[in-house]
């Protein structure tokens, strides 16, 4: 995300800031570092952004060259209309920045296709790696961009590592071992087909989401759900740290909870890299199991079976 700002943008750029997260918070905040000067487009946690505000702020701050924007935004479990976005962006000399990180091999980000100008993605997601790899594709026209920025730059000098890449070598020393595990993912992926892995990342989203209104409980995202995960409001009456601590060191079983105002209000259940549907029902189980501990009233085997019931569509016959 870094490297975004400071390759493609000079001090006192303005640029739109979809800000919808914690990670549209980090755009904003980089913006703000970097000495841009950020116009912040706030949407409700768990909403989607629509591309007709977009194209309304554009209008109204004609001299904007960029737009910052992520595809899913980890923090809420919504996803933003990237495709809907780049259809509003190509038409003008404004930039799509896009935040790739729990969507880039999730589901279909076609970069080229739609007009995204630059993504982003992390090791750690749906790569199924640990952290310590990022990833950053340009458009020709954010490569005709990077030439022009008058940004300091040293390590994230992006032209600089271009260079050395077409030498089959790096400008820096890599991260050599995740690199082969990198090797290894991407063999893991293409072996099961791009479209399954897709498929399986979609299926597994909607059991979750099934399961979890099958049990009254409220999704967070309910309208622009993310593939990659599924944020759940904890129950009135349920103390959600006290019941995601119970969860990760009683039960074994590790979720993700809330940030900011959201903090011991939702669970996060993630279905990202390599799950599947056992994956699903062992978490939608172990909510099951620790809200009843926790005295909240609900059928054993309601939100399993529901979920259950989409992921069967997957197995042979």
């Amino acid at each position: 995300m870094e490297s975004a700002i400071v390759n493609c943008f000079s001090p006192g750029d303005k640029v739109l800031v979809v800000n919808g997260g914690k990670f549209g918070e980090r755009w904003f905040k980089l913006a703000q570092v970097f000495g841009l000067a950020p116009i912040e487009l706030r949407v409700d946690w768990g909403r989607g952004i629509r591309a007709e505000e977009v194209e309304a702020a554009l209008a109204e701050h004609p001299d904007v060259r960029g737009v910052l924007v992520q595809a899913s935004e980890t923090s809420t479990t919504a996803c933003h209309p990237v495709e809907a976005i780049a259809k509003v962006t190509r038409q003008r000399d404004v930039l799509l920045v896009v935040d790739g990180i729990t969507a880039v091999g999730v589901y279909d980000v076609p970069m080229d296709r739609w007009g995204i100008d630059v993504l982003v993605t992390g090791s750690q997601k749906a790569l199924m790696l640990p952290p310590g790899l990022a990833f950053i594709a340009l458009s020709e026209r954010a490569w005709d961009r990077a030439k022009t920025v008058r940004q300091p730059r040293f390590y994230f000098d992006l032209a600089r590592e271009q260079a050395n890449q077409t030498k089959n070598t790096t400008a820096w020393t890599p991260a050599i071992s995740l690199v082969f595990g990198l090797d290894e993912a991407l063999s893991m992926m293409r072996e099961e087909g791009f479209a399954q892995v897709y498929a399986r990342h979609d299926r597994c989203a909607r059991a979750t989401r099934a399961g979890a209104e099958a049990l009254g409980l409220r999704l967070l995202a309910p309208d622009d759900p993310s593939p990659a995960a599924t944020g759940i409001f904890v129950p009135d009456g349920v103390d959600g740290k006290v019941l995601h601590a119970y969860l990760r060191d009683r039960m074994g079983v590790a979720f993700a909870g809330g940030q900011d105002h959201l903090k011991g209000k939702i669970l996060r259940l993630a279905h990202i890299g390599y799950m599947g549907a056992f994956d699903t029902i062992n978490g939608i189980a172990a909510v099951e199991m620790a809200l009843s501990h926790f005295g909240h009233p609900l059928e054993f085997g309601r939100g399993v079976g529901a979920a259950q019931r989409i992921l069967m569509s997957a197995l042979p016959d």
